[in-house]
């Protein structure tokens, strides 16, 4: 083994990094989908077809959408995904894949948009709340759930909607990642300090050292892909740069997949991330992560490391007052939009529509994608 990034070279950024293998979430997922929490939906989903028609859903989708595309409905926190995905699964008898890293948790409710069952209409969802908010669920996991959830769907005869704004999570289904460790809890943590300590740009000095190749096309504030880029060398003793030559294959579902994405105003955008977050501290968003805190969901977790939820661990560690824990919270969730829309600009075979996806301009202009003229 290449053992050029262990040793006394790492004792410049870490004291007594703890090198603990943790299980592979795999492992603690399969055991959650059996929970009593995750049978609810299992159930719903069974139920699919009943559900359509009362609900007025038209389950004979034309045949040349569920041969051809497998729908991804992308784009900005708080565009309208959400609404988007329902009107056009209503109209072509779909069922929704959630593509969101949030809603895969159990518990995590108050600042996750997920869709009250009364609001779904009838659409079959899957993949939402069927994940310990103590299990760092990876992008892989979800690809590989989601695979198996698109040829359930399709089997039943219906088309499958991916909707959520999760880009990681839509590239590892088009372009799978090849094998890597399980997450390390330990030096994910002592990263994470380093990081909020010391700036993402610190990090980024850090991978140039371990991976230079991999520092070169990475951005210095992309420090979610340059920590997991130095936990891999450290984890392996071979930097990440190397091993993305040897990806599989994408699934047979990767070809299929028809991406469009919402571009709402920007201004008018911000202005709705800005009453959601005043709405979800008003709604309890902090008595719901002292409650998490409480059950033993550790603070560092991908569930809690979320927007809205990261900030109120602060509040409740006395690290910031609430008004300042809302203020960073919209100033996040802001930056945080931006990073999507720049993310799926950079994806090849976009559609992108102007506007958000409650507005029925957009969902017949959406609609109309799936129906081209003269196809």
């Amino acid at each position: 083994m290449n053992t050029r990034f262990r040793g006394k070279s790492l004792n410049a950024f870490f004291a007594n990094t703890n090198q603990r293998r943790y299980p592979a979430p795999r492992d603690r997922l399969a055991r959650d989908r059996d929970s009593a929490y995750h049978l609810s939906w299992v159930t719903a989903s069974t139920k699919a077809g009943k559900q359509a028609t009362e609900c007025g859903q038209d389950v004979r989708a034309p045949r040349d959408i569920r041969a051809s595309s497998l729908i991804a409905i992308v784009g900005p926190t708080a565009s309208g995904k959400s609404g988007l995905g329902i009107n056009l699964a209503q109209r072509i008898g779909g069922e929704i894949i959630n593509c969101d890293s949030v809603q895969v948790y159990q518990g995590i409710q108050i600042a996750t948009a997920k869709m009250p069952l009364e609001d779904q209409r009838g659409v079959p969802h899957h993949l939402i709340d069927f994940v310990s908010p103590s299990v760092n669920f990876t992008a892989a996991d979800w690809a590989r759930a989601a695979i198996e959830k698109v040829e359930e769907i399709e089997k039943r005869g219906h088309s499958a909607l991916l909707v959520g704004g999760t880009g990681f999570y839509l590239r590892a289904l088009r372009r799978p990642f090849f094998d890597s460790p399980p997450t390390d809890e330990a030096l994910r943590a002592r990263l994470t300090a380093i990081r909020e300590r010391c700036g993402p740009e610190h990090l980024h000095r850090i991978l140039q050292k371990f991976d230079p190749a991999e520092a070169a096309k990475l951005s210095p504030r992309d420090w979610p892909r340059v920590q997991r880029a130095i936990e891999f060398c450290l984890q392996t003793g071979h930097p990440i740069s190397g091993q993305k030559p040897l990806r599989p294959e994408p699934p047979s579902v990767a070809s299929r997949i028809q991406i469009i994405a919402l571009n709402p105003p920007r201004d008018e955008l911000y202005e709705r991330i800005n009453e959601r977050a005043e709405a979800h501290f008003a709604n309890g968003l902090v008595a719901e992560v002292r409650r998490l805190l409480e059950e033993g969901v550790p603070a560092n977790s991908n569930a809690l490391g979320a927007h809205g939820y990261r900030r109120g661990v602060e509040f409740l560690r006395g690290q910031r007052d609430l008004e300042s824990a809302i203020k960073q919270t919209k100033l996040d969730v802001r930056h945080y939009a931006k990073r999507q829309l720049s993310w799926f600009r950079h994806e090849p075979g976009v559609q992108w529509l102007a506007g958000f996806g409650d507005d029925p301009d957009v969902q017949e202009q959406a609609f109309a994608l799936l129906h081209p003229a003269g196809g």
